[in-house]
């Protein structure tokens, strides 16, 4: 039998406007910025896959030009004349010869899964074992900072069914100007809405202790990295006394990351994202570790555009319980797509096509005109 080889490997920066400025505790992000990968085949199949970081290098340790230039010279050449087929020796290829870098490992990974479902006609999600739902419950970041304009903005989305589920970015003002922010959002949407809060690291034990309880009390739902990363034994502390569930996010940079969390008792929530695991069959071996300890699943998102958020999606529609549903949203955050149909949301739910690969097209005037030059 003779091997479908990887033929050529490109990468693109593409630069795409953003609805509004999205505001972290650690960035604001004015525009998205993604790496595009295609990956081309002995056979004629290409496979795109897509890597993405949120504000260059204020979130990780990973840009989207180093991304880029790491692909080029160190990562794509190991892959080029391998089997296009089989993704586990073309991953663990990259492994041992290169540490780290899971946000580009993340999109190389993407590629191969995109090329071989092409290839035998399934979904992406149909070769990381098989599906058990069709779409996802799809979270919404408000973002403002304005709390009267979160409040329209929520309610405009609960009444367009597009999400109830909403998540608040806080930790760069003063603790007491955010609780009073927070809550004031939970009072006005009620029951109608599952409200959490993504502190981005920016808190220190002794805020995150009266600050984790005030929100539990208030029902806030789930309270996203409250404190750093580094801070493990604060974690576990945290864990135990918050009346509202912990969820790890910066937290888990590897899959070896997840196992000694679990093992800690550092959270009761774990956030999945593809690109701080490796790809999507990486990711689902933290979902595993995750199960295996009673943890609960989070579909998280580096505010991908439509390639990144679909690579993530056909690895999440395989897991069992996604307790607390996902927030894969970044294509909804872009006035313009780089692919001919864009990924479908309705009834608070991203749809997971059912074509073979990821079930993209890329635009290529589109790619062309939003290419870095």
């Amino acid at each position: 039998m003779s091997h479908t080889l990887i033929e050529s490997i490109q990468t693109v920066i593409v630069d795409l406007p953003t609805i509004r400025p999205h505001k972290l505790a650690m960035h604001t992000m004015q525009q998205q910025t993604l790496v595009i990968i295609r990956m081309r085949c002995s056979d004629g199949i290409e496979g795109i896959g897509e890597s993405t970081t949120i504000g260059g290098l204020a979130y990780g340790n990973e840009s989207p030009e180093s991304i880029k230039t790491n692909i080029d010279s160190h990562l794509g050449p190991l892959l080029i004349g391998q089997d296009a087929a089989n993704i586990n020796a073309a991953m663990l290829r990259l492994d041992k010869a290169a540490k780290g870098n899971t946000f580009a490992k993340s999109g190389l990974e993407s590629a191969l899964l995109d090329a071989q479902g092409k290839r035998l006609g399934l979904p992406v999600s149909e070769l990381l074992g098989g599906r058990v739902r069709d779409s996802l419950e799809v979270a919404w970041t408000l973002a403002s900072g304005d709390t009267d304009r979160d409040i329209a903005e929520a309610e405009q989305m609960l009444d367009i069914r597009r999400h109830r589920l909403f998540k608040l970015k806080i930790g760069a003002n003063e603790v007491s100007a955010d609780l009073k922010h927070v809550i004031a959002i939970k009072k006005a949407l009620g029951e109608r809405a599952s409200v959490r809060v993504d502190v981005n690291q920016y808190w220190d034990e002794s805020q995150a202790i009266r600050a984790c309880r005030m929100l539990g009390d208030n029902g806030i739902d789930l309270i996203e990295q409250p404190i750093s990363r580094i801070n493990r034994a604060g974690q576990v502390r945290l864990n135990q006394r918050s009346p509202a569930p912990i969820m790890v996010d910066e937290s888990i940079e590897s899959v070896e990351d997840a196992f000694s969390l679990a093992a800690d008792g550092a959270a009761s929530v774990f956030a999945l994202k593809i690109a701080k695991n490796g790809g999507p069959r990486a990711v689902l071996r933290t979902a595993q570790i995750a199960e295996a300890a009673g943890i609960a699943l989070y579909g998280g998102t580096m505010l991908e555009g439509a390639v990144g958020t679909l690579a993530s999606a056909h690895a999440f529609v395989t897991l069992n319980a996604l307790t607390w549903g996902t927030e894969l949203f970044g294509p909804l955050l872009l006035t313009e797509e780089i692919v001919t149909e864009a990924p479908v949301y309705r009834d608070f739910q991203l749809q997971v096509p059912r074509t073979p690969g990821l079930g993209l097209t890329l635009d290529e005037e589109r790619l062309a005109f939003f290419s870095r030059k």
